[in-house]
């Protein structure tokens, strides 16, 4: 029976961050896998999807090229090809990160493990000690009554990413991260898109004027939207929409967020990650890491929210549902196209919305290119609780886009 400081039953972002946090500090720490390191955003979510993304981004530029004095010919879609640059990047960063766990010792067991004890972990041929035991078991697709995967006409974020081709049409069900990101790749290489949302706007957690960009982008690009619909009967893969609506997709992709891993906690252990039944987003388990690891706290309501794609749109702190939500807020809004490096970018469509209250920024929400990080902007000013006086101070580089975070500071 070999004994260790730390035992880690899962191998995700929570787990091996958690893992690497411990070892730095000198301590012996047991990881636990059964699949692949890396977790859910490594192998089945963040960074496949952002890997086709790239490339359905770079095929519609390249689309539209033409307009910029650059003509290709015979330009099309080798999904096989795509497939395959998908699964190695995976294949890259997954083994960069074995040996980031090998040279900082974590001792990694491929196999499912239990919690017997409090101090005690078991596999199948093993039993294993440790003074701290952590669960980190992540989570799966949610599935919904009416919709379970069949995993060949009724798809899971999981299967979309194994698909052997294309579908001529899709219906995705929901529009958060997954919906939308799913919506723009399928979108951008020809598939004819249908989405339903349960709520009465697109991303319905975001801003409501982000929602109704969402909504123009997609209404320009030809997209069929359906809110405040469900799916209410398939028969013979017909689909009837609450409203009544009957659509005939070649397949259904059902993105309705995340749910638990079931895992027996009756030993009551440290439970952090998708399984703490928190935010599911791979940042905030590395911070749960860092908050457990090496006591560095942080603020659970300050949590940036980022869907890719272009352009991205990403949001932090406090959001308006409504017009009159707005009214609570000292409000700015810039316009993208008001930045001069959007027009040499040739992407002008977007915008930077911020609010505030008392001499200090409350939240903002940003459709641009860049936004995923020009967001981190506005996260460190909230969670430093940085004047807007302060702020005003900042020097910003010319021309970018965080130029535009600069002009909606000074208009506040």
């Amino acid at each position: 029976m070999e004994a260790f400081d730390i035992g880690i039953i899962g191998g995700g972002p929570a787990g091996y961050t958690t893992a690497l946090y411990y070892a730095k500090q000198g301590k012996t720490v047991v990881l636990f896998e059964k699949d692949y390191v890396g977790g859910t955003c490594l192998n089945k979510g963040c960074i496949p999807t952002k890997a086709f993304l790239h490339i359905a981004d770079l095929y519609s530029e390249l689309k539209d090229a033409d307009k910029l004095g650059v003509n290709f010919e015979n330009l099309n879609i080798d999904f096989d090809k795509i497939k395959e640059y998908k699964n190695n990047v995976i294949i890259k960063l997954r083994k960069g990160l074995e040996l980031t766990l090998k040279n900082a010792g974590v001792k990694v067991v491929y196999c499912c493990a239990e919690m017997v004890t409090k101090n005690k972990i078991k596999t199948e041929t093993d039993e294993y000690t440790c003074s701290e035991i952590i669960i980190a078991t992540g989570s799966k697709p949610k599935e919904i009554k009416g919709l379970e995967y069949d995993h060949k006409f009724i798809l899971s974020s999981d299967d979309i990413l194994e698909i052997e081709k294309l579908p001529k049409n899709i219906l995705i069900i929901g529009s958060g991260a997954i919906g939308i990101e799913w919506t723009r790749i399928l979108s951008s290489f020809g598939v004819e898109v249908t989405i339903a949302e349960l709520a009465d706007r697109l991303c319905p957690l975001a801003d409501w004027e982000v929602s109704k960009r969402i909504e123009r982008q997609f209404k320009m690009k030809k997209i069929k939207t359906y809110l405040s619909a469900s799916v209410s009967e398939i028969t013979d893969k017909k689909v009837t929409l609450s409203d009544g609506t009957i659509l005939e997709p070649e397949c259904i992709l059902v993105a309705v967020g995340r749910e638990v891993n079931k895992y027996n906690n009756n030993i009551n252990a440290k439970i952090i990650g998708d399984a703490s039944s928190e935010i599911m987003l791979a940042h905030y388990a590395v911070s749960q890491a860092k908050e457990l690891a090496l006591n560095i706290p942080f603020n659970k309501n300050i949590i940036p929210s980022v869907i890719y794609g272009t352009p991205e749109i990403a949001w932090v702190g406090e959001v308006s549902k409504s017009k009159e939500d707005d009214e609570k807020y000292d409000k700015s809004m810039l316009l993208i196209s008001a930045l001069g490096k959007a027009h040499c970018d040739n992407k002008t469509d977007g915008f930077i919305k911020i609010l505030a209250k008392d001499g200090h920024i409350k939240g903002a929400s940003i459709i641009s290119p860049e936004a995923s990080a020009l967001i981190q902007q506005i996260t460190i000013a909230i969670s430093n609780d940085l004047s807007i006086n302060d702020l005003k101070k900042v020097c910003f580089a010319h021309p970018t886009y965080s130029e535009g975070i600069m002009e909606g500071i000074m208009a506040l």
